[in-house]
Order: C-alpha cells, then structure tokens, then sequence
C-alpha cells in the first residue's frame, strides 16, 4: 500500500472530492470504450454506477466511524454488488439468431461497481489498477480473441434459403467438402426458412472459403457468421 495516500483514506473534505473524483475518471474511462462501441451501457452509465458505488462505501464508513452505529460496514457494498445485477440483465440480450450479446458490458458494469467500492473505501491502488486491467481486456485482447475465432475449426452459420429442397442441396455441398455437421436447428423466418449450423471445418478450410461456398449454392439468401 501507498502510505501517502493513508490521509486520503479518511473522511475529510478533501478525501470526499478525490474519491468521488476518481469514481468519476475509473467509470467514464471504462464507460467511453463502450460508448464507442454503441453499447447499451455507455459514458454516463458507467460514471453513475461507479460514484453510487463509491457513495455507499462512504456512507458505511461514515454511519461506523462518526456516528458510532454499531452495524457491519460492508453490508451496504453486499447490496451493491447484488443489486447490480439487475442493470447488468438489462443490458442482455437474446437476438432471433439465438446469439446473446451484452454479457461484456453487464460484466464490466458489476466490475465498475467493485471499482466505486474500492475507491469509496480508500483502495485506491485497486481501483486504478482494475480499470487499467478492464481497459486493456476491452481494448487490446479482443485482437486476441477475434483472432483465436477467425482460427476456430468450430463454426455456427446462420442461413436463409427459399425451400428445403435447397437445404438439402446445401447439405450435400458441405459434405462434398468434407465439413462435419455437429448441429442444425431449422428455424421460420417470414415466407424464406432458416437454420442455424453449427460446423466443424477441415484444416484446409478457412472461415471465408466456407461462407463463399454456402453463399454460391442455388437457393441460399442470406448467410451470416454467428
């Protein structure tokens, strides 16, 4: 721990500004990368979530040192992190495509209320170093993951086709290029049918080799990677 910071850990005045300063700079910063990104979470959400947290730490350390009330200080922080949750729900969702989307940014929502927590409390070291961790995973390893999917031998396809003759068409093309069918779920949607397949490819087959392939065989509409 940092002993110059013992003073900041306080409740004073000057310690109040900071804690709520630093709540404000750890929140928007995780918050502006999901802003950016269109997400349903963004600047002033993240900003609001991690100050409230910030606040509640405070008020618990305030009831037990000056007013003397004899109750568990971290029963308030319990709540938050518990009650959290429910904004992170809000932000997920199932799409028609069966795709969840929304699990990073209710995940970095729960973690920005862990923030404001530590900040409201005087832990300051945490606080920074967490925002800086969650930063980097935003922003630096989803290069990472995004080129562990492209490599992927695992695949799921949604297609769009005009009748089942031509699934069964599609079928055949897969298998003529020695592609392992794990899974297909047929779905309805509008006049045109749909399915999901989920895909094992051969080395040889790339991600872009077997859009190209589903998307040239007669009566395909639409493709998508999942």
């Amino acid at each position: 721990m940092l002993d110059f910071l013992n003073p900041l850990r306080e409740i004073t005045l000057l310690s109040v500004f900071i804690k709520m300063f630093c709540a404000v700079l750890c929140g928007g910063a995780i918050g502006i990368e999901r802003e950016r990104k269109r997400r349903t979470a963004g600047f002033r959400t993240h900003i609001l979530i991690c100050l409230g947290a910030a606040m509640t730490t405070m008020i618990s350390h305030y009831l037990f040192r000056y007013l003397t009330l004899d109750n568990d200080v971290s029963r308030l922080g319990a709540s938050v992190i518990a009650g959290i949750g429910f904004i992170g729900a809000g932000t997920i969702i199932v799409t028609k495509r069966r795709q969840i989307k929304g699990l990073t940014t209710a995940a970095g929502l729960w973690t920005c209320a862990i923030i404001g927590l530590s900040i409201g409390a005087g832990y300051y070291e945490a606080a920074v170093l967490a925002t800086v961790l969650i930063l980097l995973a935003e922003i630096f390893f989803v290069r990472f993951e995004y080129w562990v999917l492209d490599n992927a031998r695992n695949v799921n396809i949604y297609v769009e086709y005009a009748g089942n003759e031509y699934l069964d068409a599609l079928i055949l093309a897969l298998k003529t290029y020695r592609v392992v069918i794990l899974d297909l779920e047929i779905t309805k949607s509008g006049v045109n049918s749909c399915a999901i397949f989920q895909l094992q490819l051969p080395k040889n087959l790339s991600h872009d080799k077997i859009m190209t392939i589903i998307s040239a065989t007669e009566g395909i509409i639409s493709v998508e990677e999942l």
